[in-house]
């Protein structure tokens, strides 16, 4: 698919077509990397860190979120 640049500010930019978008499920961000054969874009599907706040509630009330106590190190022997 050929597509054309466009000026935006200083920058250029490309238009995807809304079926591209659609059959890709595009929302609004689109991760970009760039390879030696070109810029690839592939869109994303959950945003960063979605649904850590949940997990972290289920940990809390499970009580896994308690650390262990840190023996005094005066307690064992140390191996090197």
């Amino acid at each position: 698919m050929l597509v054309s640049l466009i000026p935006i500010g200083n920058s250029r930019g490309i238009r995807l077509p809304k079926i591209v978008l659609d059959r890709l499920s595009v929302k609004d961000k689109m991760e970009m990397e760039v390879t030696e054969k070109g810029i690839m874009l592939s869109p994303v599907k959950d945003p960063p860190r979605q649904g850590w706040a949940r997990a972290f509630c289920d940990m809390h009330r499970n009580r896994e979120d308690i650390l262990e106590e840190i023996p005094d190190s005066g307690a064992f022997e140390w191996e090197w």
